[in-house]
């Protein structure tokens, strides 16, 4: 989620309305929105109220997070909260999520045009989605975030009072005590965090980057925090005891480092309830389950999934995933679209 060399070419078209859903090739994925500007993050309420981001990698953004109404996306919380030149607004927002308190967290890396942090440093929002009002923002210290950082993806722990994120400007984990409101930097340039390969061939296109830690995911009991490098294939975990830890020192962090297994390239990660890990497929237009048992199955592969960036889950298991085309030049994109996949 995190693509220096598209900031020039993305974003060209107007902001359009979303267009009626309506079903794929194959029957299984239906379009649930879609739109002319380019996003990234979704997120799904227990209410089914759904929602997105859109980054900011030009200036030809009007909003950066929205709710999907009645098929159309409407700016949340409104539009002076997308109003990027207010004091307190969205600069430059990489991804959304919502907790299992169904509270809306909102990720600003506050690194526009991917140009460097802005003063102040990337902030993490969480809104209270009954009355859709600001509830608390989090900040960090320079060192925690780096000149040219870009925290790209989250996931909260709600049982320890925990949230981590991926740094995929410098490859590191990001770990946040949400009672205290402190953070710190591991794993910092560690090799599982750093980008594996300087390209991926994606749907026979090769698509020349070297992309850090990005994908994120927290398992169903809460004890491991599993990430990977956007260009790479090698899943790591770590439990999260040993990040949430005060006492260790680096090198004891990095002991606690496992690599569970080569997978297809993934953008977004997430579990389900019953263990499952949920992949994308950039190299083929696929998504794929890394089973509890082990074992990797592809669910689909279809040519309407243009990299699937983000994913989230409903209450009734229904998957939900943005398709963002990073990998296909400016020409040859259709619109972005969330999908979703019917349990």
């Amino acid at each position: 989620m995190y693509w220096k060399y598209l900031i020039a070419a993305s974003l060209l078209l107007s902001f359009s309305a979303c267009k009626p859903p309506k079903q794929s090739q194959t029957n299984k994925i239906e379009v649930i929105a879609s739109s002319d500007k380019q996003w990234t993050g979704v997120a799904v309420s227990k209410e089914s109220r759904l929602f997105v981001n859109y980054p900011k990698w030009s200036n030809d953004v009007p909003i950066s997070v929205a709710e999907i109404v009645d098929g159309k996306a409407v700016a949340f919380p409104n539009q002076e909260w997308n109003n990027a030149d207010d004091k307190e607004s969205f600069q430059a927002v990489q991804s959304v999520i919502v907790d299992e308190q169904n509270k809306l967290w909102v990720l600003d890396t506050r690194n526009p045009l991917f140009q460097g942090v802005l003063e102040g440093g990337p902030k993490l929002y969480v809104f209270n989605l009954n009355n859709n009002e600001k509830e608390k923002v989090y900040q960090f210290p320079k060192g925690v975030y780096q000149a040219n950082s870009y925290f790209n993806d989250v996931r909260v722990d709600t049982k320890n009072q925990f949230a981590y994120m991926t740094d995929s400007g410098n490859g590191a984990l990001i770990v946040l005590n949400l009672q205290s409101g402190e953070s710190k930097r591991v794993l910092d340039h560690h090799y599982s965090t750093e980008s594996e390969v300087d390209h991926l061939i994606c749907d026979g296109i090769k698509w020349e980057n070297s992309v850090h830690s990005d994908g994120i995911a927290l398992s169903p009991d809460k004890q491991f925090l599993y990430y990977i490098a956007l260009t790479g294939h090698s899943l790591y975990r770590v439990p999260t005891k040993t990040l949430r830890s005060q006492n260790l020192s680096e090198e004891q962090i990095a002991e606690q480092v496992e690599m569970v297994k080569k997978i297809p390239a993934t953008d977004g990660m997430m579990f389900d309830k019953d263990g499952n890990l949920w992949l994308g497929g950039l190299e083929d237009n696929s998504i794929n389950v890394l089973k509890s048992d082990g074992n990797i199955k592809k669910l689909i592969k279809d040519e309407i999934i243009r990299w699937a960036d983000s994913f989230a889950m409903d209450t009734q298991g229904n998957v939900f995933f943005t398709t963002s085309q990073i990998h296909l030049p400016e020409i040859q994109r259709k619109q972005y679209q969330v999908l979703k996949l019917s349990k």
